[in-house]
């Protein structure tokens, strides 16, 4: 199962145009609404667009993570690093080499845990200096082993087939 984290305040194309092209590839890939109050599927995007997830994040089966994936925006990607649901998927799914996407503001949150240390990786300007270790890039996606970072929103395209 790929797990692709929603929380208040992600980039909407940032989620949803690679949701669209992994669904397209019969990639197995859930939402999970992350921070909700009273478990609530609704995730509200930086533009205002609610968008509802299949599971929240108390709900996610860490045992079959094939991939986590987290969209930009702010305040999504602060609101993804909070999470200790995040946190414990995104060291189960490295530890079992499993892909690990982030694109825009989020990749921040893969450089500040480590997972970015002696890789080639790309994220929205500004936010350089959070990817501790890493070798940055200007492509609009860069994979490096099971890690892939997108640029920014216009860079959904190819973050998604990346």
């Amino acid at each position: 199962m790929v797990y692709l984290f929603l929380a208040n305040g992600f980039e909407e194309t940032e989620a949803i145009a690679p949701l669209d092209l992994l669904k397209r590839a019969g990639v197995d890939v859930k939402t999970v609404a992350v921070g909700t109050e009273n478990a609530s599927l609704t995730v509200t995007g930086a533009h205002g667009i609610p968008v509802t997830a299949d599971v929240h994040e108390s709900q996610i089966e860490l045992d079959d993570v094939n991939g986590v994936i987290l969209p930009g925006g702010l305040p999504g990607a602060d609101n993804l690093y909070a999470s200790e649901h995040v946190k414990t998927a995104l060291e189960t799914a490295n530890a079992n080499g499993a892909v690990i996407g982030a694109i825009c503001a989020a990749p921040y949150i893969l450089g500040k845990r480590g997972y970015l240390a002696g890789k080639r990786a790309v994220c929205f300007p500004g936010f350089e200096n959070d990817l501790i270790g890493a070798c940055i890039t200007d492509a609009p996606a860069v994979t490096d082993g099971n890690i892939i970072t997108g640029k920014a929103m216009g860079a959904a395209i190819p973050f998604g087939l990346a």
